[in-house]
């Protein structure tokens, strides 16, 4: 298998488990990846439409989908009055904790079958394939498992 149909695939996987995990917790893949862009700090929405990659009528759209779910405010920019913020909840900070878990937890199975140091080899390459390619920090790294 070649570059282009490995990484694809590998998106595919990747986008099949975090689909998986949101359906456990009754949220579409995309209120999923809001969730997460969102656990460290609450976002402007010309920044989580940079971070998503969605254009602002479907930003707006999911930001006030999850909204009414109560996983998510708006709130005044302070640097900016005219601007808005989205902050997670306290419920929704709740529930992106543990699809982030579930996900992470599912995720870190998917090369299972490597050794450590093939596993090591491949989070090195696909570390600086993201860096190159200035891709958004829109997931945490996961806490190290005891």
């Amino acid at each position: 298998m070649g570059i282009v149909a490995a990484l694809v695939r590998s998106a595919f996987l990747v986008d099949a488990v975090y689909a998986e995990s949101g359906r456990r917790f009754g949220l579409t893949p995309q209120q999923g990846q809001l969730l997460c862009v969102l656990m460290p700090q609450p976002y402007g929405m010309s920044e989580l439409g940079s971070m998503l990659g969605l254009a602002k009528s479907s930003l707006t759209g999911l930001v006030d989908r999850t909204a009414q779910r109560g996983l998510v405010r708006r709130e005044a920019d302070p640097r900016d009055k005219r601007a808005v913020r989205v902050r997670l909840t306290e419920e929704g900070a709740s529930l992106a904790r543990q699809f982030y878990d579930a996900a992470c937890r599912r995720i870190e199975e998917l090369p299972s079958g490597l050794a450590p140091a093939e596993r090591e080899q491949l989070a090195a390459l696909l570390a600086r394939v993201v860096r190159d390619n200035e891709v958004p920090w829109v997931f945490l790294e996961p806490e190290p498992r005891p």
